[in-house]
């Protein structure tokens, strides 16, 4: 018997370095003493990758988790057989697109049958899942769509800070427009049931302003801040709960980085993500708050530049694992 949670890792783009960094991570003796890691993808494309950076894993595929046995040394496979031997590294693919777009489903409806705990995604790319036929921004929108939830959250994890968005891949004009006391009050409830999950209790939650300093008692702005943040901050403090703001945002991630708080609640996609990304892409991971499961991500890209040459770093993804390892409630199975 195993209490480790077992994780589906789905492949990502097949042109990309997803299945390069699968493979180098899945060499750590750490993440197979952490968890039961089982990739969701193509068994060919991952013996290419593994040919790519001199892997010596042994590579077993199957049909469902429970055909696993999960050894470590070993690379676990449900194999969709979806990536032609020909695929090359580096391009956009309508064929690599869908793949990675049935990766996901195919994930999904494991969760939905108990088979999995967590989902650790490699990424995909935008404009190949769209020519595949699949019209969403990214993973966050297509696993929110395959679950049937209305409402997701973004965060970013780092060693030093986690930060949640309360709006993601719109732009500035349209974030501003959406966000409203009750947007802000649901995120942070996201933000606050994440956080005790994992262990913290009583979370400090800071939250950002919107206008520069703000918006400095009216200076900066049309009263943002009073009308769409300061309600939620009071009735979320009347529950007794930690939550400090509208704050400005330039001070308060230098705040975050030195420990005083536990997250932060940026308003728009850049507030939140240049912060985190000045820390080093390595160390960042992607959660997706308020699906039926546990998702997280590396936080980086396809990286066409680099894909197929065995240079591609795999410590976003181990730290992606450990993420939801953190995260994943845990069901005692057969190892």
């Amino acid at each position: 018997m195993s209490d480790r949670p077992v994780i589906g890792i789905t492949m990502g783009d097949a042109a990309g370095i997803g299945p390069e960094v699968i493979v180098r991570a899945l060499a750590h003796g750490d993440v197979h003493d952490a968890c039961r890691p089982l990739v969701i993808g193509d068994a060919g494309r991952l013996r290419k990758a593994m040919a790519v950076v001199g892997s010596t894993l042994e590579l077993h595929t199957v049909t469902a988790p429970a055909e696993a046995s999960f050894k470590r040394g070993q690379i676990e496979c449900i194999d969709l057989g979806l990536i032609p031997d020909d695929l090359p590294w580096g391009q956009i693919s309508s064929v690599a697109g869908d793949a990675a777009y049935r990766y996901i489903a195919k994930t999904v409806e494991l969760i939905e049958a108990g088979e999995l705990d967590a989902i650790c995604t490699a990424p995909l790319n935008k404009e190949a899942l769209h020519a595949g036929g699949h019209i969403f921004p990214g993973h966050t929108e297509l696993l929110a769509h395959l679950t049937g939830t209305e409402e997701v959250s973004m965060m970013l994890v780092t060693p030093k800070m986690k930060v949640i968005h309360v709006t993601t891949h719109v732009g500035i004009i349209d974030a501003i427009a959406r966000i409203n006391p009750g947007l802000v009050t649901r995120t942070i409830e996201r933000a606050h049931e994440t956080l005790t999950r994992a262990g913290k209790q009583n979370p400090r939650i800071a939250v950002c302003g919107i206008n520069p300093h703000a918006g400095e008692n009216g200076l900066f702005g049309y009263g943002e801040e009073d009308e769409k943040i300061v309600p939620a901050i009071n009735a979320l403090r009347e529950r007794g709960w930690d939550v400090e703001g509208p704050l400005p945002a330039d001070t308060l991630f230098f705040r975050a980085g030195r420990g005083d708080f536990d997250c932060v609640v940026a308003m728009y996609h850049d507030q939140g993500h240049g912060p985190v990304k000045v820390m080093g892409l390595e160390a960042g991971v992607n959660v997706t708050v308020g699906l039926p499961v546990v998702r997280t991500s590396v936080d980086h890209g396809t990286a066409f530049d680099i894909a197929g040459k065995g240079i591609a770093d795999e410590r976003s993804l181990i730290e992606a694992l450990h993420q939801a390892v953190e995260l994943a409630s845990r069901r005692t199975v057969a190892a």
